[in-house]
């Protein structure tokens, strides 16, 4: 992986414009890098989707030690940006638990922890129950050993905050890694 390169520009102005809209929010600091490269959680998706790699990005770190309230108000802080024609996409991991890989059977089950955590976050968007997700540390069945650590899983409340609170919550894609790897994805459209 490490050998792969994605080259999409960056997007100072979009970064300023980001910056502006957290401050704006209520955010007391807002660190920018200029020299940190792509993370995989953004190039990956992005090679797939635009592989000329031709497309302005700005990528947002999640913080680890805040919740997914707090991750939710960052979207809805970059909710303005959809008007202006950026995409807000949120790219993680529906389970992500790398130390429990060691579980897989290798006969393409899926584990039973695995398959309970990822069935609640789709129940809770498809149903809208979005503050459900939002404390998902404490509603979700094995939320912590689908997620030891939750920065595979604060992209999908960026991306739920961004939408709006009256989104509705699409399943668009569905595989598995593993077994234990899950690779829901999600869309949210405007309610009409």
């Amino acid at each position: 992986m490490y050998q792969l390169k994605y080259p999409a520009p960056g997007a100072p102005d979009l970064a300023n414009r980001v910056k502006e809209l957290l401050l704006a929010s209520g955010l007391e600091h807002v660190d920018e890098d200029r020299k940190r490269g792509l993370d995989h959680g953004a190039w990956v998706p992005l090679m797939l989707m635009y592989p000329e790699a031709d497309i302005p990005v700005c990528q947002l770190s999640v913080m680890p030690e805040k919740d997914g309230t707090y991750h939710y108000n960052l979207g809805k802080a970059l909710a303005p940006l959809k008007e202006e024609g950026v995409l807000i996409i949120g790219s993680g991991s529906a389970t992500h638990n790398l130390r429990a890989l060691k579980q897989y059977a290798g006969d393409g089950t899926v584990v039973p922890w695995a398959l309970a955590f990822d069935n609640w976050p789709k129940d809770a968007l498809l149903e809208g129950r979005y503050e459900d997700v939002n404390c998902y540390e404490e509603k979700a069945p094995y939320a912590k050993m689908a997620h030891p650590w939750p920065e595979h899983f604060f992209p999908l409340h960026v991306a739920l905050g961004a939408a709006s609170e009256d989104a509705k919550g699409k399943l668009i894609h569905h595989s598995w890694s593993r077994g234990t790897l899950s690779y829901a994805s999600y869309q949210f459209t405007a309610a009409s």
